[in-house]
């Protein structure tokens, strides 16, 4: 018989000194610095570190919700709104006054364009897509008409060389331009939807006719009455189509040098257009002035310093800044809030932009996808012309910051296609899903009118019930 090994009493058992960890693979053990030890709390260092982490896997995880494209399109709309109305506010006062007019002028008439505006944006959330899709053409021919109309003498009405307006009486005008931009996004996105879905894309001629005629009979009426900077617009949403339509390289770039060409001829043959061009990056004003616009918002953003001189005190907008509250907005943006200010402004814009191009590359809808798409390049493309114009890295192209800048036709549209964009965040299966979660638990089973029925028969169940010593 074998020896019995002897028992360690339990208390000794307790204090006996543990075994080393053997070696090799499975039994190797982590390093002694990185062993947590008991009774110990982690550094601050490796604190940090595990905070860090966990923020930045909670914002990937907040980031890639359903809704956040929603959210970011509603909330940097809604910003970008609010902050327009602040600018125009103090940029236009010192031109109302000269005008003799009251201070608030413009400021009443662009808060009025924002409250129109709110509720086409509310409308156009709540339209289902179908809805947008059977606007499309009637849209695009009364753009069509009232851009016709503004060439009939006596009809339409010039303003500062350019012909591109219709007097609608009083104070207030309509520049059908600005909404032919809308119209050409609807449009071009159902044409091509329709096309996609009898799978006649793949052929150039389908993929051409009839989109880039009937563009370019809009950027024609348009150039007739001078808007270059209208027209550069129209182009860059006509290229945004063509590319999510999925135009091969060489028809897209026979297209693009076929624009280019045209654009370089419209502006060699104007004198005024080829000044502006000269003025890019100036930093004197030149012979007769003629860069005083460019080289004073550069003025105003160097005044502005890193915080600005505050809301009010811009120095620039008292007549030595032409066209503070239109399209030099963003100058006074800068010489008022500072570079934190601009810097504000460009990362709401880019955040518009990234929603919108998220919401273009989820959606399995083609109508979604172009339309997304061609909002999205119409606002950054729009806002890169502007703050590039006040940067001094692009002419003048006299085109307005959307949703912030001046002009009720401008932004009644731009609000309109905002909402266009809340309701394709809205139809995405993810999102609905999660807007469903939200709703009370009645709703998701009497979802529209059914549910107030279903309240009123309730409510009136309650009034018929008979009191309880009754029963």
């Amino acid at each position: 018989m074998t020896a019995e090994r002897p028992r360690i009493p339990t208390r000794e058992r307790a204090t006996a000194r543990p075994r080393p960890a053997r070696s090799g693979a499975a039994g190797r053990s982590r390093p002694a610095a990185s062993r947590p030890v008991p009774g110990r709390a982690p550094s601050g260092g490796f604190r940090a570190v595990r905070g860090l982490r966990h923020l930045r896997a909670r914002l990937l995880r907040a980031w890639d919700r359903p809704l956040t494209a929603y959210y970011l399109i509603l909330g940097s709309g809604l910003l970008l709104t609010v902050l327009g109305l602040v600018m125009v506010f103090s940029a236009s006062q010192i031109q109302a006054l000269r005008s003799d007019l009251p201070s608030t002028y413009f400021f009443g008439k662009q808060l009025l364009a924002a409250g129109i505006g709110a509720g086409l944006l509310l409308l156009a959330s709540r339209m289902p897509v179908r809805l947008h899709r059977a606007l499309a053409y009637p849209l695009l021919a009364v753009c069509l008409v009232l851009l016709v109309l503004v060439q009939v003498p006596g009809v339409g009405h010039a303003v500062k060389g350019n012909q591109n307006w219709i007097q609608l009486g009083g104070p207030f005008q309509l520049q059908p331009s600005e909404f032919g931009k809308l119209a050409l996004v609807l449009w071009g996105a159902d044409l091509l939807a329709r096309k996609r879905e009898r799978k006649l894309l793949a052929q150039w001629k389908h993929l051409l006719v009839p989109l880039v005629p009937v563009a370019f009979l809009v950027l024609g009426l348009i150039m007739l009455g001078g808007d270059m900077g209208t027209a550069i617009i129209l182009t860059a949403i006509l290229f945004g189509l063509l590319w999510l339509a999925g135009a091969p390289t060489r028809l897209f770039a026979g297209v693009l040098a076929v624009a280019g060409l045209i654009g370089a001829l419209l502006i060699g043959t104007n004198r005024n257009r080829m000044a502006r061009l000269e003025c890019i990056g100036a930093t004197d004003p030149g012979p007769q002035d003629q860069c005083w616009q460019a080289v004073h918002g550069i003025y105003a953003l160097a005044n502005g310093n890193w915080f600005g001189a505050g809301l009010g005190a811009s120095v620039e907008k008292w007549g030595e800044l032409p066209e503070p509250h239109t399209d030099f907005i963003f100058a006074v943006t800068g010489e008022e809030l500072g570079l934190a200010g601009t810097l504000s402004v460009l990362a709401l814009y880019a955040a518009l932009g990234y929603a919108g191009i998220r919401v273009a590359g989820r959606t399995e809808d083609p109508f979604v996808r172009y339309a997304a798409g061609g909002v999205t390049t119409w606002i950054t493309a729009q806002a890169v012309v502007n703050i590039g114009a006040v940067l001094g890295l692009l002419p003048i192209a006299g085109v307005p910051l959307p949703l912030v800048s001046y002009g009720g036709s401008a932004l009644l549209p731009t609000m309109f296609a905002i909402g266009l964009m809340i309701a394709f965040a809205r139809s995405e299966p993810a999102a609905r899903a999660a807007l469903a979660m939200r709703q009370p638990r009645l709703r998701q089973f009497y979802p529209g009118k059914r549910l107030a029925r279903a309240r009123r028969n309730t409510m009136r169940r309650r009034a018929e019930r008979p009191p309880s010593g009754e029963r």
